[in-house]
């Protein structure tokens, strides 16, 4: 008789804790062509980024300076995106870690640019 009670317990706390467990946030539809304009010591850059989206992951391309182009990989976690590009120059290679936030079809983040400190950047999806 314990048994079945302790089982029957386990079995409605169980389902009890199913139900409360939150669903996870589903990616952000970020594919496409966005206006992104970072702020330098230069000034502001202005280029279009596109974003390539196959679920809560991505491609990123984007024109940089002295007509390389940048590109790089990320994820989508709800509304929040990280995505990694790597330059090669003559001085050598850095990575650009961006990280933003999506809010329908605009986008503000940050990257961080090496030693060279860390940008602000916004966006602003493209009809």
């Amino acid at each position: 008789m314990r048994m079945r009670y302790l089982l029957l317990t386990l079995l409605i706390a169980g389902a009890l804790s199913a139900q409360t467990a939150p669903a996870p946030a589903k990616p952000a539809q970020i594919g496409g062509v966005w206006e992104l304009t970072m702020q330098t010591p230069q000034g502001d850059m202005t280029a279009d980024a596109t974003f390539v989206q196959d679920s809560d992951r991505f491609k990123f391309t984007m024109p940089g300076p002295q007509g390389m182009e940048l590109a790089g990989e990320g994820t989508v976690k709800g509304k929040d995106l990280e995505w990694t590009v790597l330059i090669s120059g003559g001085m050598g290679e850095m990575t650009l870690t961006y990280k933003a936030k999506v809010d329908g079809e605009t986008m503000t983040g940050e990257v961080q640019a090496g030693d060279f400190g860390s940008f602000t950047f916004t966006a602003k999806k493209k009809k």
